[in-house]
């Protein structure tokens, strides 16, 4: 009877090759990433050189598109371990919690420029199987008290809608080997009293670890049509 007990436990725990989730190919997105502004430059630059980065500027210049490129090659060159989404769950006119559906089809929408990206650089396959190992993973910005990442690629999007109590709670999640991307427009501000991205970068800017590069309308890219949109609203 205990031979057959042996037997049994020992056929629960084995798992064949069959049942082990296959790894799709990676599907390179070859061409280089290439700056189209003189800003995009020293942005690209700062990630690859610096701990923390802030860009900070209109939309359309290019901040996400250059961070989760970056971030893509740092996967797939295995310099990190995970790639980690943050951002804050604040839109203008509507609350988080309105929105249908469990935490995660909530925050689902927050995270679809950084993931289209994804899926250009490695293929849409191998994106969303590293989103099921959890090696790109979205955290919530409320959920992330507590929490510390090594090896990892973080970055926090819609950063001027943080306060700077979230902001200091996150700066403070930093462990080591990370490359923090904090982007954010100053003119976009949808939240009560001091935006947590002007206090931060007015706080830690003189760290040496730390860049901050601003960019104008000068910078879009995304269509002539934006620019001259951004540019008058901002007159």
């Amino acid at each position: 009877m205990a031979k057959i007990r042996q037997q049994r436990k020992q056929r629960e725990f084995v798992v064949s090759e069959e049942q082990l989730p296959e790894q799709p190919v990676i599907k390179r997105n070859t061409q280089p990433l290439a700056p189209k502004t003189e800003n995009q430059k020293r942005y690209i630059n700062a990630i690859k050189s610096f701990k923390v980065v802030f860009g900070v500027g209109p939309a359309g210049t290019g901040k996400t598109y250059c961070a989760a490129s970056i971030a893509a090659e740092k996967l797939e060159s295995k310099a990190i371990e995970r790639v980690i989404i943050t951002r804050p769950a604040v839109e203008a006119g509507e609350s988080f919690g309105f929105i249908p559906g469990s935490l995660d089809e909530k925050y689902l929408p927050y995270l679809t420029p950084f993931l289209d990206v994804f899926e250009e650089k490695l293929g849409k396959s191998y994106t969303e199987y590293l989103i099921k190992r959890n090696v790109i993973k979205a955290v919530p910005l409320a959920f992330m008290r507590g929490l510390s990442f090594r090896d990892s690629f973080i970055m926090l999007d819609e950063a001027q809608n943080v306060t700077p109590a979230q902001m200091k709670m996150f700066l403070t999640r930093i462990g080591e080997n990370c490359t923090v991307i904090i982007d954010g427009d100053e003119a976009q501000i949808d939240i009560n009293g001091r935006s947590g991205l002007t206090d931060a970068i007015e706080r830690i800017s003189y760290i040496p670890s730390v860049k901050v590069i601003r960019f104008d309308e000068e910078d879009i890219v995304r269509s002539s049509l934006v620019k001259e949109i951004i540019k008058s609203y901002r007159n």
